[in-house]
């Protein structure tokens, strides 16, 4: 691991700050680190507003997209909505199909198969829009490279409203309205709304012709927050706001099929982190294994038993898809030892019988092991499907453009893509993308980074200290739960190694001559124990989280690395 500590940008505007807001340097200089500089951005961080949300009209073709709706109602047209299978997507459909349905009966929902059409939008989705009279489709999560599938509903006489949050290609595609605040010619002020966000800024659009306000659409950001966690979009500005909000509805009145997958769970509150690893796991195992409108079924679901039986349906979709994950996993790992490709700058790696659906997240956990970019594919029809997943500061998206003369065509994000390619080319990119990882990717890069908000004393730990942490929540990128860093350290003798195998390392630990000692555990991190015995010192980078143990609550040091001094 490298450790890096964020270095104090201005110091004067740190102590200002300090002074203006009554908080110690530590904290000021966290909040600076964020781009918070002023009294009333901090006022604004800490106290998030959906006064502060931006006018949807800001957004390029928002007056389009809902005057071409407007017309539909009128009409009495067949309204289709449209979205991927992931969480972004399946939320996407959820959120803008539940407020029309308010307004207007004539809304009918459509998630790809992921096997047999794939991501996007689809020759075959258009067909069935034709073939049940629908006149309008709204594309959420997706559409913004569907140039093709565009024009093909345009000569049936349908019209698109695209709403997408990925890169733009050359071209735009020929729809009613794009909305995209990635598009270059787009000036709205966030550009880092998830496809969920861009559905909500759309019915807030609409919502705005029927005075409705922001108050009468809380009840939707649950859907909001969820994709905002699971699609890893950075947790600012407007993402910031949305997320606060969705929060406390999925805490307190979440809808129907949250609330019954949540009873599964049996967890009091949910965090930012809960929601990817608790929520967004069990959304996306429908899409996965089998199909996304399952996913939309539980989340438009009014009645709650109802909703429970969707939910166990889409909890044993999830245990599948563990399985599968952790054999693919397996199988792929004994392929970069028999390929003898443990040194390669990058990984990629095949198998034509490897479920499409967990091909990310086997490449998630190959970088646990081999911390570079990764590829897996898999056969799907006759051509080639990967998912390609980055480590910290490599743009996979751009490296696959250097290899586009090899793709038939992919899209996605700085961190995550998809793409297809015929099985005649997949050694070709397989040698092109390692030379390109090789050429671009810094030495540096190559190592896990751990970020490093601030070196501390332990006696700066304490529960007002952890207070005002709490309250730069959520938690999430460009906004991380803080990490400390703290030297001289010694266990009180009583450390050891915990867990079924001693996997986990449990200290006590102390600094200096205070012999005040702080609980603190390290998840995989057992292999370090000696490091801590004998009395000898050493440094640590942590992050500071409550211990809820038979009824008591502490303060506790979560370990993310130790090292000798």
């Amino acid at each position: 691991m490298r450790w890096k500590l964020k270095p104090e940008t201005n110091p004067q505007i740190t102590s200002k700050l300090a002074l203006e807001l009554g908080v110690d340097n530590t904290l000021a200089k966290l909040l600076v680190n964020r781009g918070i500089k002023t009294f009333d951005e901090a006022k604004a961080f800490f106290r998030p507003s959906l006064s502060d949300l931006y006018n949807p009209y800001l957004m390029k073709d928002m007056d389009k997209a809902v005057e071409r709706i407007e017309k539909a109602i009128i009409k009495g047209e067949n309204i289709l909505v449209y979205g991927d299978y992931d969480v972004d997507g399946t939320t996407s459909v959820s959120l803008v199909f539940s407020y029309l349905k308010t307004i207007y009966p004539n809304v009918a929902t459509y998630i790809p198969d992921r096997y047999a059409e794939g991501y996007g939008i689809s020759f075959q989705g258009i067909d069935y829009a034709d073939d049940n009279s629908i006149t309008l489709i709204i594309a959420l999560d997706c559409g913004i490279k569907a140039i093709d599938q565009v024009n093909y509903a345009k000569g049936k006489g349908i019209d698109f409203i695209i709403c997408d949050h990925h890169r733009p290609g050359d071209k735009i595609p020929n729809a009613i309205a794009v909305l995209d605040p990635k598009r270059v010619d787009c000036n709205y002020p966030y550009k880092e709304l998830c496809g969920c966000g861009v559905g909500f800024k759309l019915v807030q659009a609409l919502a705005s012709n029927r005075d409705q306000t922001i108050d009468d659409l809380v009840t939707y950001l649950d859907l909001v927050a969820t994709a905002i966690a699971a699609d890893i979009v950075p947790i600012t500005g407007e993402n910031r706001i949305l997320a606060y909000f969705g929060l406390q509805v999925i805490n307190q009145n979440p809808r129907t099929g949250i609330k019954a997958m949540i009873q599964q769970v049996k967890k009091e509150e949910f965090t930012i982190t809960d929601v990817v690893f608790m929520i967004a796991p069990r959304i996306n195992a429908a899409g996965r294994i089998k199909h996304g409108n399952y996913a939309v079924e539980l989340l438009t679901e009014m009645d709650f038993d109802t909703a429970v039986k969707f939910a166990s349906e889409i909890e044993k979709n999830n245990t599948d898809r563990k399985e599968l994950d952790k054999t693919i996993t397996i199988e792929a790992l004994q392929q970069i030892e028999e390929n003898k490709e443990q040194e390669n700058f990058s990984t990629v790696v095949y198998a034509e019988n490897w479920h499409k659906g967990v091909i990310g997240i086997v490449a998630s956990r190959l970088i646990e092991t081999y911390y570079r970019p990764t590829l897996i594919f898999t056969k799907s029809g006759d051509k080639l499907a990967a998912s390609a997943r980055s480590v910290k500061g490599f743009d996979v998206y751009e490296a696959l453009e250097q290899c586009s003369e090899f793709i038939e065509q992919f899209g996605g994000h700085k961190y995550a893509a998809g793409l297809t390619l015929e099985p005649s080319n997949y050694e070709n990119f397989k040698a092109k993308f390692e030379e390109v990882v090789k050429n671009t990717l810094p030495e540096e890069l190559r190592t896990p980074e751990i970020s490093i908000d601030a070196e501390i004393s332990l006696d700066e730990v304490t529960p007002k200290f952890f207070r005002i942490l709490k309250q730069l929540e959520p938690f999430g990128p460009q906004n991380m739960k803080p990490a400390f860093m703290t030297g001289g350290l010694r266990d009180n003798g009583y450390g050891k190694k915990v867990g079924v195998d001693e996997t986990h390392l449990k200290l006590n630990i102390f600094q200096g001559s205070n012999q005040k000692t702080y609980n603190a555990i390290g998840f995989s991190m057992g292999e370090k124990h000696q490091i801590t015995t004998n009395g000898n010192s050493f440094k640590a980078v942590f992050n500071i989280d409550e211990n809820h143990w038979n009824g008591n609550t502490s303060l506790q040091l979560l370990l993310k690395d130790i090292e000798e001094e």
